[in-house]
């Protein structure tokens, strides 16, 4: 029986792919998953999984362009059966061969995978096996962060593991990472250990650690930092006793006092070892993502004739209308009513009306938006990071509360993939979080303009000649003076304001 392996659909836009690289020569054996080959659309790479097990008969090579849907290649999943039967020895063969493994000769040189249209380079963050260990096929030997995320690096073969890069290192796609000295049968070490699974060795086998042992992922190192606990102090479930995001999660209550005692603890002894008048430098190297950020915020003040005006809201009808039905919306919805809401729905309105303000510059064109993309900016643990709302005009206050606490979420666990940061028509940014009363935002490049809220200021405010005390917000409006006129700019503000000091506008469409 052969499964024809098609072109999967890989984007709306997108009709037709380039097989880039084949990572299988026609006529090997492949299992379920194992991944192919790499397709390369106009804005992505993508990579081919087999989606069954047998003998691969490759039928597009190299370079060849594809329509989506088009047979790429075919399994025969009937020689599968017959390759496993011949090539499972006996179970005292199996024995035998664990015992007595071999080094082929071959040596597996592994570099830096493609893990992004946009991203050249990564940082090795830290290796999870040591140099010499035995690593098993798809076992994950590394991670390595780029500039919007952080990716698992799996081995691509089985034998003794030899460090090429030190963690810290940048290196560029397709830089050599590590080789890996390929090995018939498990050392005699991991054979034993194996075979040794009765109740006396289990009761002795917490005091077996490996490189894994303590080591957090991302996302719970990420958790323990946010509560003071140290990743020594909490056990590890995870496969050699890594520590996993569950585990961390389950520690917080009980590491959470013990490790805010610990800081009482050192914090004199710290305060002791420091001299006044001390000129101690501490020198750190700049993160991949930092770095991108740096250049991308250069680039846009040097390219861009960028502007910003401002005006100023009264936010006390939001206020009240919040405190008025937020427990309702909670109770309902599931989600709190914050304010983004009521901003995200003002832009998208106001984007409809100037459609410039919500438009790019593409070459000498001008493409202009029907629907608003909106970006949110987010304050992550390695950075700022930028994710997206899709088609906010056609969202309830709900659905963007809920998509904002998602995409927060995940932005802060380091979990956003590639898509959820891409694109976007419209940038909205909050420093009021962090107490800014006023700023002029850098442009989300290629986007022509973005809004900057702040925080909400008690001031006293001339109403109908008289003096009131009401909490005021300045927002400012940046935005690229090439395609957005000062009237635009100006209309577009006034609007967002108009729409935020009587929010029932908003639910009548008026």
């Amino acid at each position: 029986m052969s499964k024809e392996i098609k072109v999967p659909a890989v984007g709306e836009s997108i009709t037709e792919v380039t097989v880039g690289q084949w990572f299988k020569k026609d006529g090997d054996q492949v299992e379920m998953d194992e991944v192919l080959c790499e397709l390369e659309s106009d804005k992505a790479t993508f990579e081919l999984p087999a989606e069954a097990a047998g003998t691969l008969r490759i039928k597009a090579e190299e370079g060849d362009t594809l329509e989506i849907g088009a047979v790429i290649c075919v399994i025969d999943e009937s020689t599968n059966s017959v390759v496993t039967d011949t090539n499972k020895p006996s179970e005292s063969e199996g024995k035998k061969e664990n015992n007595s493994a071999k080094s082929t000769g071959e040596v597996k040189e592994m570099v830096v995978p493609t893990v992004g249209e946009s991203i050249t380079e990564v940082t090795l963050a830290n290796w999870i096996k040591a140099d010499g260990d035995y690593v098993e096929l798809d076992e994950i030997i590394a991670e390595v962060d780029s500039d919007k995320a952080t990716f698992e690096l799996p081995a691509e073969g089985s034998g003794i593991l030899r460090h090429v890069a030190q963690e810290g290192d940048t290196l560029e796609i397709g830089g050599l990472i590590c080789k890996i000295e390929i090995m018939e049968g498990k050392p005699a070490e991991t054979s034993a250990e194996s075979k040794t699974e009765s109740p006396a060795s289990t009761s002795a086998s917490p005091s077996k650690e490996s490189y894994a042992t303590g080591h957090a992922s991302p996302a719970a190192s990420k958790i323990l930092a946010e509560k003071g606990i140290k990743p020594e102090e909490v056990k590890g479930t995870g496969k050699d006793g890594r520590i996993t995001k569950e585990d961390a999660e389950n520690a917080q209550k009980k590491a959470a006092a013990p490790a805010k005692e610990e800081k009482k603890e050192s914090a004199p002894a710290q305060e002791a070892v420091r001299v006044p008048g001390s000129r101690e430098e501490k020198r750190e190297k700049m993160s991949s993502l930092r770095r991108t950020v740096s250049r991308r915020l250069v680039s846009v003040k040097n390219e861009t004739a960028m502007l910003t005006t401002f005006n100023e809201v009264n936010m006390q009808p939001i206020m009240d209308l919040r405190s008025k039905y937020k427990e309702l919306f909670k109770e309902k919805h599931g989600v709190g009513l914050g304010f983004m809401s009521f901003f995200t729905k003002a832009v998208c309105v106001a984007l409809q009306e100037w459609p410039a303000v919500n438009a790019k510059i593409d070459g000498n064109e001008i493409v202009y938006h029907d629907f608003c993309d909106i970006s949110i900016a987010v304050s992550a643990p390695k950075g700022l990071v930028v994710p997206v709302i899709r088609n906010a005009e056609g969202m309830s206050f709900d659905q963007i509360e809920k998509e904002v606490v998602r995409l927060a979420t995940k932005a802060r666990d380091n979990k956003l993939s590639i898509e959820e940061m891409t694109g976007g028509t419209f940038t909205i940014t909050n420093g009021g979080v962090f107490g800014s009363m006023m700023s002029t935002p850098i442009i989300n490049a290629p986007q022509s303009a973005i809004l900057g809220m702040h925080n909400i200021v008690q001031r006293p405010m001339a109403v109908n000649g008289e003096v009131k005390i009401l909490p005021m917000m300045y927002v400012a409006l940046s935005y690229d003076h090439r395609i957005i006129d000062g009237r635009e700019s100006v209309s577009f503000l006034v609007r967002v304001k108009q729409l935020l000091e009587e929010p029932e506008r908003l639910l009548f469409g008026v």
